[in-house]
C-alpha cells in the first residue's frame, strides 16, 4: 500500500506458515469443535450497535508488519476521529511469520489484547470452529449493502463454511467484512516483448522462451517456488485451475483423484517441465523478495507476483530499470493473468472481525468501525490513500483506479478469483503441497509422483480429521 507520500508495498507473504506446536493445538481444538460453521460456537454478535461509550477508548487491531498495516492506522485516526473523537485507533503489527500465532495462542487462553483481527481467509474456518470471533450475520444483515460487493468477496473475506468458489450463499453465516483485496498481477518488459501482454498461458510460454533466447542473461519467467508460507502451492494452484483443475470436491471431502486427475497432471507437468526451466539458476526458493528483485535488476522478461508486493518495483533506488518511476514504467507494464482453459486467478487478501473475547463495550466499538469503514465515500477515500477496497463502487472509482498502475488489474481480476480450501485442516494441507511442489520443482521428486503424493496425503488429513462438514472452494 501506500500511504501517506506514496509509501512502497512490501515484499511480504499474503499468508504465513504455521508453527508445528500451533498447528497441532489448533488441529487438536478442531477436533473438540463442530462440523461446520453452521453449528459453530462462534458468540453472536448484536444486529444493532450498542450504545457507545463517550470515554476514552483504544480500538486495537493485530495484523502483521507491513505498509498497509500502519496505512490502515494512519488512516482511520485520521478520519474515523472525526466521528468518534474520543477513540485511538492501534494497528499492533508482529512479523509475518508470528502472524498467526500471535492471534491464535490468544485465542486458545481466551483472552486477548486486540479486539479486531485481520485473518487471512483460511484463518477463518480455524477462528469459527472453535468460537474465537463473533457471528456477525444479523449485523450485516442490518447495517451492510451487500449488494454494493462482488458477493465472493463477502464470502471469501467472513463466510464459513463457503460456497462453491467465485460464489455467496446467502444463507450462511458471516464472520467477517473485507479489510484488503489482492491477487496477482503479470508484470511483463515492454522493452523486452513488446506493448501487448500474452493473453494465453500456452502463449506467455512461448513469449518467455523467446525472450529468454534473446537476451542472454535474462530468464523468461520468475515466479515462486519457495518450501514456505503458500509460496510453491500458490503457483501450482494457479496453474491448475488455468489449466482446468480443482482442488478438491469440497462437499464430499475429496481430494485424491480430484487434484490428481488428468487436468492436476497437465498442470503439474506445464509448471515442472515447461516453466521451470525458464527461470533462474537457484530460484528453487524464490518467493515474493526474490521476484522482485529479478523484475528490479532487469533479471526477467515476465514475472508473476501479489499485487500487493509490487509498488517497490516503481522505486527507483531499488531498480536497474530507470532513475524516475516514469523511466521504469516505460519498461515494465502490469496485465491480469493469461487465461487458458479457464480465467481462474488466486485470490489475497484479508478480513476483519471481531475478537469474541474483548469486552462488550470494545466489540461495540469494533462493529460501529466496521459499519463506518464499508461506507461508499469512505471506502474511495481508504483507496485514494493507497488501501485495497472490497465495494464495487470503490474499486471502479477513478480514486483507487489511478493511485497505481497495478490497481486496475486487481478490479479486473475480481470475478476471476478462486481461493483454497478454507477449513480448520488448512495449516497441514498447505504445508503437504508447498513441500511436494517445491520437490518436483527442484528435482528431487518426479511430477507425477509429487502430485499423487499431495492427494494421498491431504486425503490422510481429511479424513483423520473427523469433520463432516464442507467448505472452501
Amino acid at each position: 500500500m501506500r500511504y501517506p507520500k506514496r509509501i512502497g508495498r512490501l515484499s511480504v507473504p499474503r499468508r504465513t506458515a504455521h508453527l508445528a506446536t500451533a498447528a497441532l493445538l489448533v488441529a487438536a481444538m478442531a477436533a473438540c469443535g463442530q462440523d461446520d460453521g453452521a453449528n459453530s460456537s462462534a458468540p453472536k454478535a448484536p444486529a444493532t450497535i450498542p450504545e457507545l461509550t463517550k470515554d476514552p477508548l483504544t480500538l486495537s487491531f493485530i495484523w502483521f508488519d507491513w505498509p498497509p498495516a500502519h496505512a490502515l492506522e494512519t488512516f482511520a485516526n485520521a478520519e474515523y476521529t472525526k466521528e468518534r473523537p474520543n477513540v485511538t485507533i492501534k494497528v499492533n503489527t508482529v512479523p509475518n511469520a508470528n502472524w498467526h500465532d500471535a492471534m491464535f495462542t490468544q485465542f486458545a487462553a481466551h483472552k486477548t489484547d486486540f479486539d479486531i483481527p485481520v485473518l487471512d481467509s483460511q484463518h477463518i474456518g480455524e477462528a469459527v470452529t472453535n468460537g474465537n470471533i463473533l457471528d456477525i450475520t444479523d449485523f450485516v444483515k442490518k447495517n451492510i449493502d451487500v449488494k454494493a460487493y462482488n458477493p465472493y468477496l463477502l464470502a471469501a473475506y467472513g463466510q464459513f463454511p463457503q460456497a462453491e468458489t467465485g460464489k455467496r450463499d446467502e444463507n450462511a453465516s458471516l464472520y467477517g467484512l473485507p479489510l484488503l483485496g489482492d491477487t496477482w498481477t503479470m508484470i511483463y518488459r515492454k522493452d523486452l516483448i513488446g506493448d501487448t501482454p500474452p493473453k494465453t498461458w500456452d502463449e506467455m510460454i512461448s513469449v518467455a522462451e523467446k525472450c529468454q533466447a534473446d537476451n542472454p542473461g535474462v530468464s523468461g519467467l520468475a515466479f515462486h517456488q519457495a518450501n514456505g508460507s503458500d509460496a510453491a502451492a500458490v503457483t501450482y494452484n494457479t496453474v491448475n485451475g488455468l489449466y482446468g483443475g480443482n482442488l478438491w470436491d469440497a462437499k464430499a471431502r475429496k481430494i485424491e483423484g480430484v487434484i490428481n486427475d488428468a487436468a492436476g497432471q497437465e498442470a503439474m507437468d506445464i509448471l515442472v517441465n515447461k516453466m521451470k526451466p525458464l527461470t533462474a539458476k537457484g530460484s528453487g526458493n524464490w518467493f515474493i523478495d526474490e521476484v522482485n528483485a529479478a523484475v528490479a535488476q532487469g533479471k526477467a522478461c515476465i514475472a508473476f507476483n501479489w499485487i500487493a508486493a509490487s509498488g517497490a518495483l516503481l522505486d527507483p533506488k531499488q531498480s536497474t530499470l530507470g532513475s524516475t518511476k516514469e523511466e521504469i514504467l516505460d519498461k515494465l507494464g502490469f496485465a491480469p493473468l493469461p487465461s487458458q482453459k479457464t480465467n481462474l486467478v488466486p485470490l489475497g487478501g484479508m478480513g476483519m472481525h471481531v475478537s469474541a473475547y474483548s469486552s462488550k463495550e470494545k466489540q461495540a466499538e469494533a462493529l460501529n468501525f466496521m459499519k463506518w469503514f464499508e461506507q461508499a465515500d469512505i471506502q474511495k477515500k481508504w483507496a485514494a490513500a493507497g488501501g485495497v477496497p472490497a465495494r464495487t463502487d470503490a474499486l471502479e472509482s477513478p480514486e483507487f483506479l489511478n493511485a497505481g498502475p497495478f490497481n486496475k488489474v486487481y478490479t479486473e481480476s475480481v470475478p476471476r478469483m478462486r481461493d483454497m480450501w478454507n477449513v480448520p485442516e488448512y495449516a497441514r494441507l498447505i504445508d503437504i503441497e508447498n513441500t511436494n511442489v517445491n520437490a518436483a520443482l527442484n528435482g528431487a521428486k518426479a511430477p507425477k509422483d509429487a502430485l499423487n503424493d499431495i492427494a494421498k496425503e491431504q486425503q490422510s488429513v481429511l479424513d483423520s480429521s473427523g469433520r463432516k462438514g464442507g467448505g472452501g472452494l
